[in-house]
């Protein structure tokens, strides 16, 4: 594996520094990196970032400096070197002057790839986008670019380049759905047999038609607590790892683990929600195959540059024409044999107005199915009964920090994940509480600085409506799974004898001063 490893390496380096030697090959880089952050690559591992290209002659500066390859986002910014990694999306949104949409089709045979990335032009054009950029990836994908021009600046009130990644993740599972039957056709008759492909067989979700992961639900126990304290957490069987018990630290022993379907699209799972799976038809997701995967639509998220080499072929990600797709050979990306075009296309404003619409019309409609199955106390669910009892809030006169559990400290101090399940937690404990909502919101407001990047003041403000028409409900108890998920977890002598977060606030406040319970 080494010496194959060495074998590439030496082969790219070998025609490297002579390929983007030529001007040609330089100018076209150049011109596509204007507005956007770029990072080098030297060969198994990425430079400094943000970094831009002032003149051409950088980009050659630094593949003598061992530069094998180019990546730049598909974000557009008004200066890629004032990004900082401790912006939130207020930040972001005030430099950000617009995206592209980029589809990454990266499959694992290069016919297939041309297949999908046919359909997904179809679809695009039955939509009004006649201008498009389509290029070789390098390997056995083909990445297809929408320009920012082709996108209203605005739509309804929202300003399209404040709503990144969202908008993009929107329009990639509509153009799935959309050309989901163009593609199907297309390969009707091609030789793969995708159900023999290890890890994408399973399960389909009735709601949404992709394809369910296989989770597991593990119980575990710990040898050496007595009385043994227990876990069950959910997990994919590519995140598993060894888990330690919170009390004394001994690796837990897993006692069972048993196997569940879960669409991460709808948040369904088999175990609460086996009816919304269909348990005698097993199905591939061929867009799952086939690498065109809304995840990628990220923000700062990278991807190779036109006529960039690729490591592991030493070919060029050169740009092709729709006529050119069908007939395209590995030869065709021969870094001696490269012929330049532009990969940015001339768009017409507002063409992609139609495709923006329809995909936002049917991202509601999926959103609207997710909330439907939902109960009116969020989307995660409570720990047991008693939580969705309606609970008096208990009035505390005033409210210190050192009062409040070490999971709702760990909270305050910011969040880069899991930030609406907790601002779901931190509504519910402070109202539980008898926090007004005006002085919550202003707590809510000091939170969300803290996190990175921040949430939506807009979400934030619809959670507060809703819960201030409804009566608060108790927040998870300790002993739900959602702390552990979220990185919060940390029990102390208090927790671990009462059950619920306000509970423990009543109890150290002093409000229940009698109460030894």
């Amino acid at each position: 594996m080494a010496s194959e490893q060495n074998h590439k390496e030496a082969r790219i380096r070998a025609i490297a520094l002579t390929y983007y030697s030529r001007k040609d090959i330089l100018d076209a880089i150049y011109k596509f990196s204007e507005n956007r952050e770029v990072s080098p690559r030297y060969y198994d591992g990425f430079g400094k970032r943000p970094d831009t290209f002032q003149y051409p002659s950088d980009i050659l500066s630094l593949v003598k400096r061992g530069a094998t390859s180019f990546h730049c986002s598909e974000e557009i910014w008004d200066d890629p070197l004032n990004i900082s990694t401790d912006f939130g999306e207020e930040e972001y949104n005030e430099i950000r002057e617009g995206w592209d949409l980029v589809i990454d089709i990266d499959c694992n045979w290069i016919d297939y790839s041309k297949k999908a990335a046919l359909a997904i032009i179809q679809a695009l054009e039955y939509r009004g986008v006649k201008n498009y950029g389509i290029k070789f990836s390098g390997s056995k994908g083909f990445h297809i670019l929408v320009p920012w021009e082709a996108f209203p600046k605005f739509f309804g009130d929202k300003k399209t380049s404040n709503m990144f990644p969202e908008f993009p993740r929107a329009i990639v599972n509509y153009l799935k759905e959309l050309s989901r039957p163009a593609l199907e056709e297309l390969i009707k008759d091609m030789p793969s047999d995708f159900s023999k492909v290890d890890g994408y067989t399973g399960i389909k979700c009735k709601d949404c038609n992709n394809l369910a992961n296989e989770n597991f639900e593990i119980t575990t126990r710990c040898p050496n607590c007595d009385p043994p304290h227990i876990e069950i957490f959910k997990t994919s069987i590519q995140d598993y790892k060894k888990r330690k018990c919170p009390i004394c630290s001994s690796e837990l022993e897993e006692k069972n683990k048993d196997p569940y379907y879960f669409c991460s699209h709808c948040d369904h799972d088999s175990i609460k929600n086996p009816d919304k799976f269909d348990e005698k038809i097993i199905a591939t997701d061929i867009f799952k195959i086939l690498g065109l995967d809304v995840l990628l639509v990220s923000p700062r998220h990278l991807f190779r540059m036109p006529y960039s080499l690729h490591e592991k072929t030493a070919l060029a990600s050169t740009v092709i024409t729709k006529d050119q797709l069908e007939t395209f050979s590995f030869a065709d990306a021969d870094p001696l044999n490269i012929k330049i075009r532009d990969f940015y296309p001339e768009a017409t404003e507002g063409e992609a107005t139609s495709l923006l619409t329809e995909a936002i019309d049917f991202q509601k409609t999926l959103d609207r199915k997710k909330e439907e199955k939902k109960v009116v106390y969020g989307s995660i669910e409570s720990s047991g009964p008693q939580n969705k009892k309606e609970f008096k809030p208990i009035k505390l006169t005033e409210f210190k920090e050192e009062w409040y559990p070490p999971e709702i400290q760990k909270i305050l101090k910011g969040m880069a994940d899991g930030k609406k399940r907790s601002l779901f937690i931190l509504i519910n404990f402070f109202r539980s509480l008898g926090m007004e909502i005006e002085p919550l919101e202003e707590k809510l407001t000091a939170w969300n600085k803290l996190n990175k990047p921040a949430l939506k003041k807009g979400y934030i403000d619809a959670q507060l409506i809703w819960h201030s028409k409804h009566k608060p409900v108790l927040p998870p108890n300790f002993n739900n799974d959602i702390y552990k998920e979220l990185g919060v977890f940390q029990p102390d002598i208090i927790s671990r004898k009462v059950k619920n977060p306000v509970s423990y606030t009543i109890r150290k406040s002093g409000a229940w001063k009698n109460d030894e319970k």
